[in-house]
């Protein structure tokens, strides 16, 4: 089957959602119940009064935990090294107070405006006031946890507040399993699995009847598309992205990644709004492509990655995905406002070119001449 357009915008994200990432354990093959990844869950899976071991510390685990508790005979979250954990509440007080007051839609652009301008005040001050936000995610988790709870050996990262993504819980409830007695976490490494569950590295073993995986995703750029441009495959991590949603030298084509510390819908936002004022644009002045093309200085010059964390996905997939350059436009950081600038009141002709088909040569049929997707015509 052949798809064909003017235009493809990929809005795939980055990970690859038919199989997740899954450590080498020693003898997993031992172990006489279920080991399941959350991206292959059966759904026949029973661990109803049952001894359920999830390996991970991030959100997956953090959200399963909890979840699997209520009806598990006790869950374990068996973590190498712990993640900031901060305990939201599940249900925005003063939203629902300006829902009460006002029109709904000024109610909504208000509570969206005070969204945006906490998760961007929480995110400066971890970055500029580490220390600080530590302290504050302490004072939230020990008001939650058992008396005397070890917080600083399963709940203080050697590293700081969102180097690497904070985990959101819901009212606190993967505290509240703890507290109750029907959670634990554990902090060790892994030795080897054994028929009953796993000996840690420590020493200690953890009975399981069965064990959860949630040991994190695999990197997929757009989708495993295959670009080819003018007969030309195309290395996408070797390219430069231009406003964080275009490829140098791919023409008519954007890619959606979100906001790595804020919500994944804002960067989306900003991003389609930006592809329609582009082809209103080239609509309005007759032209077929649009091709991001880099300036020499911004080419030669210091490259970073497209996400900045220094999370073990992103190590691992870093090499998938395109480069940034210095400065904008060729530069996009993790701040809504200044990407509000740039996508939604920026200039769209900066460092692009744009081009009229040539009519004394046709196209091999309408919207053909440009991209190709695995053999495909796109564009």
């Amino acid at each position: 089957m052949t798809f064909t357009c003017s235009f493809l915008s990929v809005c795939s994200g980055y990970y690859r959602y038919d199989e997740g990432f899954t450590p080498t354990f020693p003898g997993a093959d031992t172990f006489d119940g279920p080991i399941v990844h959350p991206q292959q869950w059966p759904a026949d899976l029973d661990y109803a009064g049952k001894r359920v071991v999830v390996i991970g510390s991030g959100a997956t685990a953090v959200t399963l935990v909890p979840s699997m508790a209520k009806t598990a005979a006790h869950v374990t979250m068996l973590q190498r090294s712990p993640t900031y954990i901060a305990p939201v509440a599940s249900r925005d007080r003063k939203a629902d107070r300006l829902r009460r007051l006002l029109p709904a839609s000024a109610a909504y652009r208000l509570v969206r405006i005070k969204n945006i301008a906490w998760s961007m005040f929480t995110y400066q001050l971890s970055r500029r006031r580490p220390g600080t936000m530590k302290a504050i995610l302490r004072r939230a988790a020990v008001g939650s946890l058992p008396e005397g709870y070890d917080y600083d050996r399963h709940l203080t990262p050697t590293y700081n507040p969102w180097d690497q993504r904070l985990c959101a819980i819901p009212d606190a409830d993967l505290f509240a399993s703890v507290r109750n007695g029907c959670a634990e976490i554990v902090t060790d490494g892994i030795r080897r699995f054994t028929p009953a569950g796993i000996e840690l590295n420590s020493g200690a073993t953890l009975d399981a009847d069965v064990i959860i995986s949630a040991t994190g995703l695999n990197f997929l750029a757009i989708g495993g598309i295959k670009l080819t441009v003018d007969g030309h495959p195309v290395d996408i991590s070797q390219l430069l992205t231009y406003k964080g949603m275009m490829l140098a030298g791919v023409p008519n084509f954007a890619l959606t990644v979100g906001y790595t510390n804020a919500s994944w819908t804002l960067k989306a936002d900003l991003v389609a709004r930006y592809i329609c004022r582009l082809i209103s644009h080239m609509d309005r002045h007759g032209y077929d492509t649009v091709t991001p093309r880099p300036p020499e200085v911004v080419r030669t010059g210091t490259l970073v990655s497209l996400i900045d964390l220094d999370a073990g996905y992103i190590r691992r997939g870093d090499s998938q995905l395109p480069r940034q350059g210095s400065r904008a436009p060729w530069r996009l950081h993790q701040n809504y406002v200044r990407g509000f600038r740039m996508l939604r009141l920026g200039r769209i002709t900066d460092d692009v070119v744009f081009e009229r088909r040539a009519t004394d040569r046709p196209p091999v049929r309408p919207g053909s001449a440009a991209v190709t997707m695995d053999g495909s015509a796109l564009a």
